[in-house]
């Protein structure tokens, strides 16, 4: 539920979409969700590499927030998770440093480079967390704090607590934490469904971290349902 694609500085190039689907297929993942850092211009590419195969892609969108904390949001079309990005985009300041952060590629489905993105994906937007879960509700998106089980860029780690009017639909750990550890460290977690994602960034990260969800079905519809039934 947490896979970044080459578009992100910090990923690799080879995690272009033929390659993620193929990795999340041959590893057994239903659902994946591609969360980019603050973009979210790769998910129609990895959406449309997967047609046909079975595999869910949901777009999303990793927001970097004012306060470097890490909101990740999930979306069931691309053009709500567009929507989010373009609002990010402009609270997001700066230019890439190719030679220190990477590029930013912007790809097709067979991986074709389109363009390179300019803008510094990396850095923090300026917008508070609680506008950025405001932003990712209004489109219709699940907001999820991600990696709370890390000190840098994790809710807790920058915040010191989950505040209790942050309207969060759920919280993600990391592969080095177990969702019953996290519920006796975390003061808060018991109020939320705890997603356990890769957060990958390499091909071989993919499903590091998985998520077991019952479901009616394979779709956005019936996780956003499953987590209102706990977090109504």
């Amino acid at each position: 539920m947490h896979i970044h694609t080459c578009l992100s500085p910090c990923g690799e190039l080879e995690m272009s979409p033929k390659g993620i689907v193929e990795e999340a297929l041959r590893k057994g993942i239903d659902i994946i969700a591609v969360c980019d850092h603050n973009s979210a211009e790769n998910a129609p590419a990895v959406i449309e590499a997967a047609r046909g195969s079975g595999l869910l892609v949901l777009p999303g969108i990793e927001i970097t927030t004012r306060e470097e904390v890490h909101i990740a949001g999930l979306f069931d079309r691309c053009a709500d998770a567009l929507k989010v990005q373009e609002f990010v985009y402009q609270h997001l300041y700066g230019e890439n440093d190719e030679e220190a952060f990477g590029v930013q590629p912007v790809v097709n489905a067979e991986g074709e480079v389109l363009e390179l993105n300019q803008r510094l994906l990396i850095g923090s937007a300026d917008i508070s967390v609680e506008e950025t879960v405001e932003q990712i509700h209004r489109a219709g998106g699940l907001a999820i704090a991600a990696h709370i089980d890390r000190e840098a860029f994790g809710i807790i780690g920058q915040l010191g607590f989950i505040p209790d009017d942050l309207e969060l639909d759920a919280l993600e750990i990391s592969s080095r934490t177990t969702v019953e550890e996290a519920r006796r460290k975390f003061q808060g977690c018991e109020r939320y469904f705890i997603f356990r994602s890769s957060d990958a960034h390499r091909l071989k990260e993919i499903g590091q971290a998985v998520t077991e969800m019952e479901l009616g079905e394979v779709s956005f519809k019936a996780i956003r349902e499953m987590l209102r039934t706990i977090h109504p």
